[in-house]
C-alpha cells in the first residue's frame, strides 16, 4: 500500500468550525502539539517522540494549503526531534542529562546570522518557485522556528522566546490561511511557552551554570 493511501485518511474532515471542514490530521495535530509544549516545559522526555507524531501531521496540513517552507520545515524537526531526545539524554557533561543553560554570545551571533539568510533565501525561493501567498511570513517562521528548536535540543532558556515570537505571527498566518484550529492551537502554545520560560528560569536561577559560547572563562550566569 502506498504511503499515500495510509496518510490520506487524515486529510479528510473530522468536524466543521465556522463552516470551514478541519481534517483529522489538523485535530490531531492540536492534540499531541499541545502536549508536547506541555511536556518541553517540564523536561519530560516523552516531548520528543510525541513531537515527532505531531510534526508529521502538521506537515500534512500545511501541504495540503499551500505553505510549503512550513511543510518542509516539519522533515527537518523530526531529524531536529531525534537529535533533542539524544541531547537530553547524553548531551550533558559526561554524557549524563542535559541541563537548562542560557545562550552565549558566539551563538546568538552565528543563530542570528543563519536565521537572516534562511529568511533571505526562503522567501526568495518561495516568491519564485511556488504559488505561496505569504512568502516572507512562511520563511520568517521557518526560520524563528528552526533558531527555538535548536535552542530547545541544547536547553537554551531563551529558546522560549524564540518561539513566543514565531507564535506571534503563526497565530494570524493560519487564521489567514483558514486553518482556525491550528491558530488556536498556537494561541494555547503561546500560553504554553510563557510558562515554560518561566519554568525554565526557575530552574536556571536555582542553580548557576556557565553561559556557553561565553568568552570569559569561569563565568557563570544565572537567569535574572
Amino acid at each position: 500500500m502506498a504511503l499515500t493511501d495510509l496518510l490520506g485518511p487524515l486529510l479528510e474532515p473530522a468536524v466543521t468550525l465556522g463552516g470551514v471542514s478541519t481534517s483529522w490530521a489538523e485535530l490531531l495535530g492540536f492534540v499531541t502539539g499541545a502536549l508536547t509544549v506541555w511536556l518541553v516545559a517540564r523536561q519530560n522526555i516523552w516531548n520528543w517522540p510525541i513531537g515527532v507524531a505531531n510534526v508529521v501531521l502538521l506537515g500534512l496540513v500545511f501541504l495540503a494549503v499551500g505553505l510549503y517552507a512550513d511543510a518542509g520545515l516539519q522533515i527537518v524537526y523530526v531529524v531536529l526531534g531525534l537529535y533533542g531526545w539524544w541531547q537530553w539524554l547524553y548531551g550533558g557533561a559526561g554524557r549524563t542529562t542535559l541541563t537548562v543553560t542560557r545562550t552565549g554570545r558566539a551563538e546568538w551571533v552565528w543563530l542570528a546570522l543563519a536565521g537572516a539568510g534562511v529568511t533571505g533565501l526562503l522567501t526568495a525561493a518561495l516568491a519564485s518557485w511556488t504559488n505561496s501567498a505569504v512568502p516572507f511570513w512562511d520563511a520568517l517562521t521557518t526560520a524563528l522556528s528552526l533558531m527555538a528548536t535548536y535552542g530547545q535540543c541544547r536547553k537554551r532558556v531563551e529558546s522560549w522566546w524564540l518561539w513566543i515570537a514565531a507564535d506571534l505571527i503563526y497565530i494570524p498566518l493560519y487564521a489567514y490561511k483558514d486553518l482556525y484550529l491550528t491558530s488556536v492551537l498556537y494561541v494555547l502554545f503561546l500560553a504554553l511557552c510563557v510558562a515554560g520560560l518561566v519554568a525554565w528560569r526557575r530552574d536556571l536561577a536555582a542553580r548557576p551554570v556557565p553561559v556557553p559560547g561565553d568568552e570569559r572563562d569561569g563565568d557563570a550566569a544565572v537567569a535574572r
